[in-house]
């Protein structure tokens, strides 16, 4: 792949990658729980970040290769656990594209009525096609799109500080202090993104200055901007006006500068999920192609397209998985399970960057992370400590990842004629299992008391068609000779 990208390009991909639908979405339910304290929320969020994000520059700088917070897991471990930090990156990244996209419906939606699944879907379609046509295209793209919204921004945060319509304000939060965390691992998502640029490593130009500036660079910017927005949010509407709303940026836009500043919230709330739908895309097709060279995901996906030098086949792939995603219409949940896969990223790159300074203390190292090791423990723990407060459906969701990764990763070490010999086994173990259950059944060894003789029946066929199947499967498992992953 060509590095294109230089160091404006890089910054725009990171803050573009952060600023998206949520920050327009999400601000109402997260106010909800933290009140005016919300800036506080928002300011813990971007320290959190920081600490993170100063690991992600130094590895950056160090290991300037495709694939992000896998590289530098595979760089420090290896094995298990780099994989495992790439399958989360990978996941979480088309979770962050499916939740950017459905933001974008609901924000189009304040303008005309749409179907909010479909357009999703469809705007996942166009991003992906721009991604396959090449990375230039993605970065040009940014750079316009995200200085577009930063201006439209600046000049929101400028009207909540100068306008007759502001009022006094009173730092608050009705649920103490456990609101405000509660708020904080809720709008933690605003803040993801950034990373995108560690993603895109391979193809940024002078990687030893260019990564460590943008990350850093994208970091401050929205630690800074991000509170500021909320700021002036509060001096126009309490946060009680706008915990209900489905756009409360919009909204508050509209109270203080009338439909002129609807229109132009619109237009900054679209342009921030295109260019998170943009990078998210992007990171994730890249992410795949990196476990792929590895031999962990199909070759098929290590494919670069003769003529855009982009990894295609990845970026489609991944596109349709997150299209799946996008058509529940269902954004709080994807955030939080957003959420999830990028903290534990967070943690695993951080513990990446210890491993390294202690094993290859001669690496090569353009930036060095200040105040190790007390910086990268400070991002372990305070970003694993956001976990407690997460939805317990999503931990459920977390724990079935885990689950999956585990057993997608013995396969590929197992091998494939091993895996099927082995749930050919099995297949015939539980094919033996349920005809005995039947025979036992049938002849009224096991009498199923209260079922009519013609509910038994219709079991005792389910059954043996069953008990069929598994042993057929089985035996086609165990006598296989030969396969590929």
């Amino acid at each position: 792949m060509k590095r294109e990208l230089g160091l404006l390009h890089a910054i725009m991909l990171g803050v573009g990658g952060a600023i998206e639908a949520s920050v327009f979405v999400m601000l109402g339910y997260a106010a909800g729980l933290a009140g005016t304290a919300l800036i506080v929320a928002l300011m813990l969020c971007g320290v959190i970040n920081l600490f993170t994000m100063l690991s992600y520059a130094e590895l950056g700088s160090a290991i300037p290769k495709a694939g992000g917070e896998y590289t530098f897991a595979k760089a420090a471990y290896g094995g298990f656990v780099s994989f495992l930090t790439g399958w989360f990156e990978w996941i979480s990244n088309m979770f962050y594209a499916a939740l950017s996209s459905v933001g974008f419906a609901y924000i189009i939606s304040y303008l005309i009525p749409v179907n909010v699944p479909l357009t999703a879907i469809l705007t996942i379609i166009v991003f992906t096609a721009i991604n396959i046509k090449g990375v230039e295209e993605v970065g040009k793209s940014q750079v316009l799109m995200v200085g577009t919204l930063l201006a439209i921004l600046i000049a929101f945060i400028l009207n909540g500080l100068t306008s007759p319509k502001a009022q006094g304000f009173q730092l608050s939060s009705p649920g103490g202090p456990i609101g405000v965390i509660q708020a904080t691992a809720f709008i933690f998502v605003a803040y993801l993104g950034a990373e995108a640029i560690a993603v895109a490593q391979a193809e940024i130009k002078n990687p030893s200055k260019t990564i460590p500036r943008a990350i850093l660079l994208s970091a401050i910017v929205l630690l800074v901007i991000y509170p500021l927005i909320a700021y002036a949010m509060f001096r126009i509407v309490p946060p009680e006006a706008i915990s209900g709303q489905s756009s409360p940026l919009i909204y508050v836009a509209q109270l203080s500068m009338g439909d002129l500043g609807k229109v132009a919230l619109i237009i900054a709330g679209i342009i921030a999920a295109l260019s998170s739908v943009n990078t998210s895309i992007m990171a994730q097709s890249r992410v795949a192609y990196a476990l792929s060279r590895d031999g962990y995901f199909p070759k098929a996906l290590l494919r670069v397209h003769h003529k855009f030098s982009t990894p295609h086949v990845a970026v489609v792939v991944g596109a349709m998985f997150t299209a799946v995603l996008a058509a529940t219409g269902v954004i709080n949940f994807v955030g939080y399970a957003t959420d999830f896969g990028f903290i534990i990223g967070f943690a695993l790159v951080n513990l990446s960057l210890m491993k390294l300074r202690k094993e290859k203390p001669f690496l090569d190292r353009p930036f060095k992370t200040p105040f190790y090791p007390f910086t990268p423990m400070a991002g372990i723990v305070t970003s694993l400590f956001l976990l407690i407060f997460i939805d317990p459906g999503v931990l459920s969701l977390g724990i079935v990842l885990c689950v999956l990764a585990v057993l997608a990763y013995y396969v590929r070490m197992v091998g494939y004629l091993r895996f099927r010999v082995a749930f050919g086994g099995i297949s015939l173990g539980l094919g033996g299992f349920t005809a005995i259950l039947t025979y036992l059944i049938a002849t009224g060894f096991m009498p199923l008391n209260g079922v009519s003789p013609t509910i038994i029946t219709v079991i005792v066929f389910i059954l043996i068609f069953a008990s069929i199947v598994q042993i057929i499967a089985g035996m086609l498992n165990v006598t296989a000779r030969s396969g590929r992953f």
